[in-house]
């Protein structure tokens, strides 16, 4: 999910693409995580806890601690687009129950640990950034789920092994919107579902969009206030 405001993260996707090689040696993730990010109950989505940055949580130590990373910590926030679809899930689970799911851009891994409570036979979750994935394993061990990770860009990979892919708050930047939706659209149009959470950040392709559901929940982008969000399957 994307500790900047998305208006003001105008940066091209692929400046943000990271490899597994590129994962900071110099500090350890996990403890950094632990040691500095509390757990604490995922704002709007019951029985879920997550680890969340707070301003003692110092996270400007893990920037500098690797000169080449340019992603901002979207992982270490709650964000609408994820707190919508986490909220949809499970008032309908029996949309992903023993479903195979991919949740793109998983940041926390909130909406893939929900996915996991509501009965996914497996959730794979896929970032860029390897803070990212170190905090969504956290926070699945921490609510007792069992995800698979993956650090990558796969957008212009062909559609997984999956029946459902989950992407929250993937459509914050013009620039990656443009990447992101052709890959979505192989997706459906291989046989997969398309479940996009988003507060209605400017460059969501809503002409391509149905709206299923709406919720309010917090957004941190749009200064932790709690506003409509929706949930929308990809035509």
């Amino acid at each position: 999910m994307p500790c900047q405001r998305p208006d003001a993260c105008r940066n091209e996707g692929n400046r943000y693409q990271m490899s597994a090689d590129s994962a900071d040696d110099r500090l350890d993730l996990k403890a950094f995580i632990e040691a500095n990010l509390p757990l604490a109950s995922a704002p709007s989505i019951p029985n879920v806890r997550l680890h969340m940055a707070t301003p003692q949580s110092g996270l400007y130590r893990l920037a500098m601690a690797d000169d080449s990373d340019l992603v901002p910590p979207y992982w270490a926030y709650p964000w609408a687009g994820g707190a919508v679809l986490a909220r949809y899930l499970f008032d309908h689970p029996e949309m992903i129950s023993g479903k195979r799911v991919l949740d793109l851009g998983t940041g926390s891994g909130l909406v893939a640990i929900v996915a996991m409570k509501c009965g996914a036979r497996h959730v794979l979750a896929v970032d860029i950034d390897a803070k990212a994935i170190a905090a969504a394993q956290l926070n699945a061990a921490a609510n007792d789920v069992v995800i698979e990770t993956r650090l990558g860009d796969i957008i212009e990979d062909a559609p997984p092994a999956a029946d459902m892919i989950l992407a929250g708050d993937v459509f914050y930047d013009e620039t990656l919107a443009e990447r992101i939706l052709p890959f979505l659209q192989r997706c459906r149009s291989a046989g997969l579902d398309v479940l996009i959470g988003d507060p209605g950040r400017a460059p969501l392709p809503t002409d391509f969009l149905l709206q299923v559901a709406d919720y309010p929940v917090p957004d941190f982008g749009g200064g932790n206030g709690s506003a409509n969000s929706a949930v929308f399957r990809l035509k």
